[in-house]
């Protein structure tokens, strides 16, 4: 068990994931985290931005355009692929019958927003965790038009991607002396930010639950 968790650590710790792992262990963390359902808990916000300012500051040896090419196609595969995973399963959903833990009517309720909010949901939510790993894949569960979710994929994975990494590539270039004393700090500065977005849907879902309650009592 104390194995396990030091192998989970050494995975999720993003400096050692781009001194050790280099280049193309970066591209599969990110193809992971997008397309994958297990890699929800991998870090991406903060591996894109380090694997900028590393890139910067020459402690990963590839250059900047590439590494965005390879990011991008990364990250664009994964929805993909996580989309076509949900159209797979998706049908076995909608025939499925109601219980404690599943209800059809939030899958109904997941289609109208799809139908009505995908951009949203497919492009700003590439930059908030765990929702751009199931994003996709609800996107294929309701059966979202391919050429809309094509459209809203790859906006907002070369959004998402261009823009961490190059926020952090040129931090880097900028501040190349003093960013490894302040390189804990903006990895718990990151953590903090990518973590405002889960509490704000957290508490919006909890306030939606209670009025959809009173509602119902009425």
């Amino acid at each position: 068990m104390h194995d396990f968790w030091n192998n989970l650590h050494h995975l999720i710790d993003p400096e050692k994931l781009l001194r050790e792992g280099g280049f193309y262990l970066v591209v599969f963390v990110i193809y992971a985290e997008t397309g994958l359902f297990f890699g929800f808990f991998l870090p991406g916000d903060y591996l894109l931005f380090l694997a900028g300012m590393f890139v910067a500051t020459g402690k990963l040896d590839v250059n900047i355009a590439l590494l965005l090419a390879g990011l991008c196609v990364a990250a664009v595969s994964g929805n993909f692929t996580g989309y076509w995973f949900g159209r797979k399963t998706g049908p076995v959903l909608y025939t499925r019958k109601d219980s404690f833990f599943f209800k059809k009517k939030y899958l109904k309720a997941a289609e109208r927003y799809y139908n009505k909010q995908g951009a949203f949901a497919l492009i700003m939510g590439r930059f908030v965790p765990i929702v751009r790993t199931f994003a996709p894949i609800f996107a294929g569960v309701v059966r979202l038009d391919f050429k809309r979710f094509a459209l809203y994929n790859v906006v907002g994975g070369v959004l998402w991607i261009c823009s961490l990494t190059l926020l952090g590539y040129f931090l880097g270039k900028r501040f190349e002396k003093e960013i490894n004393d302040y390189l804990l700090y903006i990895i718990i500065g990151f953590i903090f930010i990518t973590t405002i977005p889960l509490l704000i849907t957290f508490v919006k879902s909890k306030v939606t639950s209670s009025d959809e309650e009173k509602t119902d009592s009425n």
